[in-house]
């Protein structure tokens, strides 16, 4: 997949989506690695109602998923793909310590994460790996050792959450009211939440795959939800005011479906959903001046958006539930 105009300052790095479907085993490694990060979070900071403490962000200089920040000084754990690894990272995320997972268990990193915490002032007894939500099994959750010894899934993963972050960064840095672009470890995807206006918002996000669809795809969801039968066109639904003027709950653009020959294909998140660029006129507070420099989330996609099957998926990233609208 070629690059998108303007996507970031980052260099948007090269993907193969027609290998997306062959990625689950190493997501599903990686997903279970990154709740070793995510576990400082829910060992160490106050609980949040959102769940903001348990979010990652990707950083690229050391290509991570890492936690948010605990501790005088300041560490943080992260999720490396490839090499694939556990780091500890000072306030300014220098790499301080690596733990390679290859041939390693989950309780053999957990020990080595308690050993670094106490040599940096923390009491690695309070570190726990108890989680109060669920993750998709894998064997590593059940014992066996990571297996990293074929590198490229990782490393497409890591390719795909650096895009990700690009892509949404600029989105969310161009549009008024958005958050930061994080990581949820729940379902694993990476999201910005828009708040179009009161009590009106569009979750857009990268998830990397799901036993829904396997391969790594765009999405975008609105809350509330549209009634099936509304007008799609914003201008109309905002006449009518029946909502934000995409499909009722959830459209996703997977890496199989992404014409990775154009390289306007995915142009800031050309390919997720069709929303009028009208919305943020008319919904929120951007003079009409000013649209021409916003991303477009208008395009034909190279194949039709999907709805996504998972009716509890939808529930989940309602805005009033999921915690997006917090660093």
């Amino acid at each position: 997949m070629t690059a998108p105009a303007g996507a970031s300052t980052r260099s948007w790095r090269q993907l193969d989506p027609q290998r997306g479907t062959a990625l689950a085993d190493a997501r599903l490694q990686l997903h279970h690695a990154a709740q070793l990060a995510t576990a400082l979070g829910i060992s160490f900071l106050p609980a949040q109602a959102d769940d903001s403490h348990t979010n990652l962000e990707w950083i690229d200089g050391v290509d991570a998923l890492t936690s948010k920040p605990t501790g005088s000084p300041a560490i943080r754990l992260a999720a490396r793909p490839h090499p694939f690894a556990i780091l500890v990272l000072d306030a300014k995320a220098n790499a301080l310590a690596t733990y390679l997972l290859d041939g390693r268990t989950i309780d053999d990193a957990a020990r080595w994460i308690r050993g670094q915490l106490a040599e940096y002032g923390l009491d690695g007894s309070r570190y726990t790996l108890k989680r109060h939500y669920e993750i998709p099994s894998h064997a590593v959750d059940t014992g066996a050792a990571f297996r990293a010894t074929s590198p490229e899934p990782l490393q497409q993963l890591a390719d795909w959450y650096a895009n990700g972050a690009a892509v949404l960064g600029r989105l969310a840095a161009a549009t008024p009211n958005a958050s930061p672009v994080r990581c949820w470890p729940h379902h694993f995807d990476i999201a910005t939440l828009l708040t179009v206006a009161d009590g009106k918002t569009m979750n857009v996000g990268m998830e990397p795959g799901d036993a829904y669809w396997p391969e790594p795809y765009f999405y975008a969801s609105v809350y509330p939800t549209p009634s099936p039968d509304a007008p799609r066109d914003a201008l109309a639904c905002h006449r009518s005011g029946q909502g934000l003027g995409v499909h009722g709950q959830l459209e996703g653009l997977p890496a199989g479906h992404l014409d990775h020959r154009d390289a306007d294909a995915v142009a800031q998140l050309q390919v997720v959903v069709p929303v009028d660029e009208d919305l943020l006129e008319l919904e929120g507070d951007v003079p009409g001046d000013d649209l021409d420099d916003l991303p477009r989330l208008v395009a034909q996609a190279a194949s039709p958006a999907r709805v996504h099957p998972d009716s509890w998926w939808h529930d989940f990233n309602r805005s009033d539930r999921s915690g997006r609208n917090v660093a």
